[in-house]
């Protein structure tokens, strides 16, 4: 289904055509496929070829989008398409959600440290003095004339 999805969108000049996999990171899906056209017209019109490829192929493909043509996603199961028109695309930055990220390893932290203690046994503790409260200004009266 890969193939024919990337067949597709080469045949209709599709732009920036990236494939993510997304096994062990979610299960909407195996695949996503994400592509810019230059217009919203290429964008919609990307979308119709595909599903119609998709249906001749045997699969049910679903699209939402169509109408304006910024964003369409065409889900056909196992592979989820973005089609963009660049400005929205940039806009979403969906390929960065879903990239992998480094994996970090989990470390057993080690027990915090104890702090110092602030005062000596044997010496007194000192004690802070009170800070005096500013005083609001006097006001004087207005003088009427």
């Amino acid at each position: 289904m890969v193939g024919l999805i990337l067949t597709s969108l080469d045949d209709d000049k599709a732009q920036d055509v990236l494939a993510i996999d997304l096994v062990g990171k979610t299960s909407i899906a195996d695949r996503m496929i994400i592509a810019s056209g230059t217009s919203g017209r290429m964008v919609s019109a990307m979308a119709v070829h595909l599903g119609q490829k998709l249906r001749q192929a045997g699969y049910k493909p679903k699209s939402e989008g169509e109408k304006f043509g910024d964003w369409v996603v065409v889900d056909a199961g196992d592979v989820i398409v973005h089609l963009f028109r660049p400005e929205v695309r940039t806009f979403y930055n969906i390929e960065r959600i879903w990239q992998a990220a480094p994996v970090k390893t989990a470390t057993v932290a080690s027990p915090p440290k104890p702090k110092a203690k602030a005062r000596q046994e044997g010496k007194p503790k000192l004690k802070a003095k009170p800070k005096a409260k500013a005083k609001p200004a006097a006001r004087k009266p207005a003088k009427r004339a």
